[in-house]
């Protein structure tokens, strides 16, 4: 990212040195096409492959399951294998999904498809994370901050290329727009191909001179601390963590699925607007998320932000509920309201559980546990698009009110039990900061 960029964002120096600002591109270029894609998904389904809402939010749904594979998996073998190289043959994977699914037709088809494209996403946020976290060690809540601007700023103009696409609406259109998110994975891979390895702590390898003895090879902290849990799914704190996680990660699917459709089918609002919230939603998170960094600036005060978290949850929800007004501008403005609020509370949700994710999980086995976090998101992109579509929608304005109130609970009863685990000091206690080994790499 150049420093003209950088300044005219107020963003502030990047840590991570070279490595950093260079996935901060190739994120700026991937979310660029997702953009394109992720405001038109399920009005893709609807309109070019012909399947009614309920099939569209079931195809959505089953298509997660795969996701939720993917980001253990990929946890796993960031701990084993070089994870560059793990990044790249993910979004080999996307990229062929996503071309693949222009030639899919019925529901049968393009299940398999979207199901690729899952695993490979959450595969990809994972080791994404992975990579950041590793290369800016213990400045990791601001680079996070950063790089989700970054992401949002791509997100913002492959939004509004989608927008002003939906202007026309024509099924060759939302085909052109699917092509753009599939090449933008090919040039992401090419970018992920030049990334130097960052250092882990489960995999070092030392540079020796030919007079030094070759080293021995490193261990994990799993075997040789027995007192540790021996990995996330014996570590009871931490998968209860991870559930809640699940349940809050809904906010996301009731942007991106519940939003639009509500807007298509329950409102009087321009339809127009179901991709415009998209690019509300990312522009203030281009303009806001650094400050609201300080949310999630360390575990205790991550945990005690859940308390604003659950209040905008019960707003995001409350003002989606009131959008089915008769009148065409109050239907508008509770959208933009829903759009706004659900952006803040995605916002301050993400930082924390940034910071909870990383430093409830000891430094041995990061990438396992940060796999096992991953299941939260991905779970809810899984169960979401359906409990959205058959429950939520299908309940109108009290369907979106106890949404709110599930949000709002589960948000209250993590922070409970997060302040309950950092005042009990343990192996896994979030209050150690998480350490990388410093390494010198060398073939």
């Amino acid at each position: 990212m150049t420093q003209r960029v950088q300044q005219a964002l107020r963003i502030p120096e990047i840590p991570g040195g070279p490595d950093g600002r260079r996935m901060l591109w190739i994120n700026l270029v991937d979310k660029t096409g997702s953009g394109l894609w992720l405001s038109v998904t399920a009005l893709y389904f609807v309109v070019v492959a012909g399947l009614d809402t309920g099939s569209t939010g079931l195809l959505l749904g089953l298509g997660g399951v795969a996701g939720i594979a993917g980001a253990p998996l990929a946890g796993r073998l960031a701990d084993r294998l070089p994870l560059t190289r793990v990044l790249l043959a993910v979004q080999v994977v996307r990229a062929t999904s996503g071309l693949l699914l222009l030639f899919a037709h019925g529901f049968w088809q393009l299940l398999p498809l979207v199901a690729l494209g899952s695993l490979g996403e959450r595969s990809a946020s994972v080791l994404t994370k992975l990579f950041a976290a590793r290369v800016a060690g213990q400045d990791r809540a601001r680079y996070q901050a950063v790089q989700r601007t970054v992401v949002n700023l791509g997100y913002t103009v492959g939004g509004l290329a989608a927008s002003a696409a939906l202007a026309v609406g024509t099924t060759t259109v939302y085909r052109v727009l699917l092509l753009g998110d599939s090449l933008s994975f090919v040039l992401v891979a090419l970018l992920v191909a030049r990334c130097a390895e960052p250092p882990s702590a489960t995999r070092t390898v030392v540079a020796r001179t030919a007079d030094e003895p070759p080293a021995p090879a490193a261990s994990t902290g799993a075997r040789a601390t027995p007192s540790r849990p021996s990995g996330p799914w014996h570590d009871a704190g931490y998968l209860g963590y991870a559930a809640l996680d699940s349940v809050m990660f809904l906010y996301g699917c009731a942007l991106t699925v519940g939003l639009p459709l509500w807007i298509v089918t329950r409102t009087t609002a321009p339809h127009g607007l179901a991709a415009a919230v998209f690019v509300v939603n990312t522009v203030l998170v281009v303009l806001l998320q650094v400050r609201l960094a300080r949310y999630g600036s360390s575990p205790r005060v991550a945990a005690n932000s859940l308390r604003q978290v659950a209040l905008w949850f019960l707003l995001s929800c409350a003002a989606t509920a009131v959008a089915v007004l008769h009148t065409r501008w109050a239907a508008t403005v509770a959208v933009v309201a829903a759009a706004i609020a659900f952006t803040v509370v995605e916002m301050i949700q993400s930082a924390v559980s940034w910071e909870l994710s990383v430093s409830l999980a000891p430094a041995h086995a990061q990438g396992s546990y940060v796999g096992v976090h991953g299941l939260a998101q991905s779970t809810s992109r899984c169960v979401g698009p359906l409990l959205l579509t058959s429950v939520v929608i299908a309940a109108g304005p009290a369907g979106w009110i106890g949404l709110g109130a599930l949000l709002a609970g589960a948000a209250l009863l993590q922070r409970h039990m997060v302040l309950r685990r950092l005042d009990r000091p343990g192996p896994a206690a979030a209050e150690a900061p998480m350490s990388v080994a410093p390494i010198t790499v060398s073939d």
